[in-house]
């Protein structure tokens, strides 16, 4: 039984040695057959050692040897050292696989359907589900094969006689019939056409069955490599300070952070760092441009930007380069204090709102106001962008959110209890969902697409609330002293608290931050800075430093180390790490501190 002919007689079709077939890792394909060893026969002929035999080797004593051998095995051949996989089973005595599955592997590359199904039963599978899913498989290639060879008929005595009989998988089965009616249909059909070298398809193939079949008979590929990466994973979200690129971790020792990956330092004056090129990199230091209360923080999506909205009716594009940060834009126009502040996603322009008020568009660039959006006898609360930056998004007092084009033409308007005076309003990055507070202790989730309407919640009075950059989290403040983490993403769950702040009369943030938004910062009333642990909710820093109550924290998106804050006392302080002596990326020190993804 077979596939599509060869060029040679089957007679002179060499078998693969066993080394050959445990080459099939990280996407390879088997090119050529070559002809096996007298070793590689004893390989194949030797069994596995029985499942009783319980050596173990480690200090815990629960690593067993014979699968720490075989997985070795297999990571050798993986990475394509056939010759030392093939020496490390000989010496030990530990076959990577047993005669029976090197027969059934090697049945399948020479496309023996018949013979291979048969194999199967014997490799000692105990679920019947497992045997007819892999057959199935199996007779689907040969069904593939068949009709590349333009064996019509054959494929269809194979679906309707070795294929059909399996009983299962009908929805699949119907496509396949659907092939023989019309070929050039095959191209939709739930996996890719096998119309490649067979070769290629066969080996495709047995990684399919591999996934397929109990890891005990085929070992899963790379399964070390997932091995390792689990134990870097579990070290990386047990280290309570982990902030810094994960190329830093190393197998060579157990990973762990010290609280000098934390930025909480600031600076009185500006203080210019320079790498061993010369290259100037961001200076830590007080920011005191405003002349009132600092409301709101926004650094753009790119890192390079920091918006500030003050009580001083005014808002400031700061600049973060390898100069440090300084004064870009001063923005003056609004006639009430502006309450917040949004980036377009290009970070192009900056939409600014007056408590109240108007929310007006600016050009970051030149710091021009391009439009002011309004609604006579209403103020305007909040503002958002839609991601095409076609378009953006107000609350209004009459509890309203409407969306605009950008030459201030209303193009939607979702009335009633929608948003409140004083609320946050957030977009998804996909356009998809609508975020406001629309009642004192609920957030609306408004799906614009599918008109659907979720809220959130809570027993206290919420006071705002801050959008995770993946989409999936919402970060909200309570009146209680509280800041409750919830998870969006298909059933609304409470997932984490955190507590330590202090908040009894003023709206204060907090925001996600870090390397992959590891921790979580707040604004507090007692003048500080907190931040959390988000995993674990454990507070880990209070950063003092400002006079007055902080109202508004923000980190940078690009850089994991720098993190800023605005005050009752009308400053703003970047904050960074204490000990700048951070490893460059190529595993030197140089006491420079890195921002914004530089070197």
């Amino acid at each position: 039984m077979g596939g599509v002919e060869d060029d040679e007689p089957a007679s002179k079709r060499m078998k693969l040695s066993s080394v050959e077939l445990r080459g099939f890792s990280n996407g390879s394909a088997f090119t050529e057959p070559i002809a096996g060893s007298s070793r590689d026969l004893n390989l194949m002929a030797r069994p596995l050692p029985s499942e009783g035999d319980e050596e173990v080797i480690g200090s815990k004593g629960v690593i067993k040897r014979v699968e720490f051998v075989r997985i070795i095995a297999k990571a050798l051949y993986s990475l394509g050292y056939k010759k030392s996989g093939a020496y490390l089973e000989e010496e030990s005595g530990i076959p990577l696989q047993s005669s029976v599955v090197n027969l059934f592997m090697q049945q399948i590359l020479d496309g023996n359907w018949g013979e291979s199904v048969a194999t199967l039963s014997n490799i000692g599978l105990l679920d019947e589900s497992v045997i007819k899913s892999a057959s199935f498989l199996i007779m689907e290639q040969k069904f593939f094969e068949l009709l590349d060879g333009e064996k019509v008929m054959d494929a269809l005595t194979t679906l309707r006689t070795e294929i059909a009989p399996l009983c299962i998988n009908n929805n699949r089965v119907h496509e396949l019939s659907c092939c023989l009616v019309s070929p050039s249909r095959c191209g939709f059909v739930g996996s890719p056409r096998r119309d490649i070298v067979k070769a290629k398809s066969r080996s495709k193939l047995l990684e399919e069955l591999q996934k397929l079949l109990p890891p005990t008979i085929m070992i899963p590929e790379r399964r070390l490599e997932h091995l390792v990466e689990q134990a870097l994973i579990l070290q990386r979200e047990g280290c309570m300070f982990h902030n810094s690129s994960d190329k830093d971790m190393s197998l060579y020792t157990d990973h762990q952070c010290g609280r000098n990956q934390i930025p909480s330092r600031t600076l009185q004056s500006e203080q210019l760092l320079y790498d061993l090129c010369g290259v100037m990199v961001l200076a830590l230091k007080i920011l005191q441009a405003h002349t009132d209360e600092v409301w709101f923080l926004k650094f753009s999506h790119n890192g390079k930007y920091l918006a500030s909205s003050s009580n001083d009716r005014s808002t400031i594009i700061w600049e973060v380069d390898a100069n440090g940060v300084t004064l870009k834009h001063k923005l003056s126009g609004h006639q009430k204090p502006v309450s917040c502040v949004s980036w377009s996603s290009d970070d192009h322009q900056l939409l600014t709102c007056g408590v109240e008020e108007a929310v007006r568009r600016w050009d970051v660039s030149s710091g021009d106001c391009l439009h002011v959006y309004e609604k006579a006898g209403l103020g305007l609360v909040s503002c958002s962008w839609h991601p095409n930056g076609k378009w953006i998004f107000s609350g209004v007092n009459d509890k309203s959110i409407c969306m605009w084009e950008l030459d201030g033409k209303e193009l939607e308007c979702w009335k009633g209890q929608r948003t409140l005076k004083i609320s946050d309003l957030e977009v998804t990055s996909d356009g998809k969902l609508i975020i406001s507070m629309c009642r004192e202790s609920a957030i609306l989730l408004l799906d614009r697409e599918e008109r659907v309407e979720r809220f959130i919640e809570e027993d206290q009075t919420i006071t705002s609330f801050s959008l995770s950059r993946d989409n999936r989290f919402l970060l909200v403040n309570l009146l209680n002293q509280e800041i409750h983490l919830w998870n969006i993403e298909g059933d609304l769950k409470l997932v984490a608290k955190y507590q330590g702040h202090k908040r009894t009369r003023f709206v204060i943030r907090s925001c996600f931050g870090g390397l992959e938004q590891a921790f979580i910062a707040s604004g507090s009333e007692d003048s500080q800075v907190y931040l959390w642990h988000r995993g674990s909710c454990e507070l880990i820093e209070a950063l003092p430093g400002h006079s007055g109550a902080v109202n508004c924290v923000t980190w940078n998106p690009t850089n994991p180390h720098m993190l800023a804050s605005g005050s009752d006392d009308r400053t703003i302080r970047i904050w960074g790490l204490k000990d700048l002596n951070v490893k460059r990326k190529d595993g030197q020190s140089n006491g420079i501190h890195y921002c914004n993804g530089g070197t």
